[in-house]
């Protein structure tokens, strides 16, 4: 049987992270290691890079769009303002 499994490595231990089914105890099994990375969010590297000042402003601004979706109560496709 070869099935590929993630684990946890913690105190010196291989920790499955799903059930190991059709194996049966004891048994011996070849196991080939495999580091896996961390994923980082695409726009990870922009965090922080906005001075506070603006960030408010841009926080300001979509919140007041926002609120001008949940006015438009007249069922039409809603669009963002300036962008029609």
């Amino acid at each position: 049987m070869r099935k590929t499994v993630e684990a946890i490595y913690e105190n010196g231990l291989l920790r499955p992270l799903e059930p190991l089914e059709g194996l049966s105890e004891p048994c011996k099994v070849r196991v080939t290691i495999e580091t896996v990375e961390p994923s980082v969010h695409p726009l990870a590297k922009c965090v922080g890079i906005l001075p506070d000042e603006d960030a408010s402003e841009m926080r300001r601004i979509v919140e007041e769009e926002f609120e001008r979706a949940k006015m438009d109560t007249s069922g039409q496709k809603q669009q963002c303002h300036g962008m029609e």
